[in-house]
């Protein structure tokens, strides 16, 4: 298909300001999102774009996102950025998986899959969350001797290892090597990503937006949902 110079001038803007900003909203760049929602030579170049730099680009409500896919360390995260950004300065691979297995975990209490949205409340303490996460991989040790398709190939007995080395502090300390620490520094890096809303005062976390249309249009499709649920050891009629 042949495409006009504006076409393709237009859809580099588009692509341009999505890796800059991440998202598109329609009441910020109205013009940019007109010309994407309304003409679809623009949308398959600027997705076409998105292929090239291992990404996709997703409309959700009236935004526009550029998504890395999982292996783009480039536009996205590596595994040792993410380490550096949620783990102590001398984290092992089981503090890594601790802390993805907290971001699913959170996941898993906001939403639940069901219904015309996913999400299931509007807030958590930080406190529900510890005791949830110190729940689950309990519950996934014990049930360590399960076949591997029963336990996902989790390994729930060095992450709980992991987490109960972490020491506890009732008044809240920001250290690293604490459990309010590290889940601290985890409900930050979520933050700034734009995902959630942490409110330290009040010790209390809200999701965004952002979070909610992700969820709803992407991730929580049932099989999706499914899949989660068995990593964390949940059942489903629980």
């Amino acid at each position: 298909m042949a495409y006009e110079i504006e076409e393709i001038r237009i859809s580099q803007e588009i692509f341009y300001y999505l890796l800059e900003h991440h998202e598109l909203r329609e009441e910020e760049e109205e013009r940019m999102y007109r010309a994407y929602t309304e003409r679809e030579e623009i949308q398959n170049l600027v997705k076409s774009q998105g292929e090239i730099a291992n990404s996709s680009i997703e409309r959700y409500g009236n935004v526009i996102y550029l998504i890395p896919r999982e292996d783009n360390s480039f536009l996205g995260f590596s595994k040792a950025q993410l380490k550096t950004a949620l783990c102590r300065s001398n984290a092992t691979d089981k503090d890594y998986y601790l802390s993805q297995f907290v971001i699913l975990t959170l996941l898993v209490e906001f939403y639940d899959g069901q219904g015309s949205s996913s999400k299931a409340r509007e807030y958590m303490r930080v406190g529900e969350l510890q005791n949830c996460i110190s729940e689950r991989l309990k519950e996934g040790a014990q049930n360590a001797g399960k076949t591997e398709e029963e336990t996902s190939g989790i390994a729930f007995s060095n992450m709980l290892e992991a987490y109960e080395a972490l020491k506890s502090d009732e008044k809240g300390s920001r250290a690293r090597t604490t459990k309010e620490g590290f889940l601290h520094y985890i409900l930050i890096f979520l933050q700034k990503q734009g995902l959630i809303e942490y409110v330290e005062q009040d010790e209390m976390i809200k999701t965004t937006k952002k979070l909610d249309n992700f969820m709803d249009w992407n991730l929580l499709n049932q099989n999706n949902y499914r899949r989660v649920l068995r990593v964390l050891g949940v059942k489903e009629n629980e």
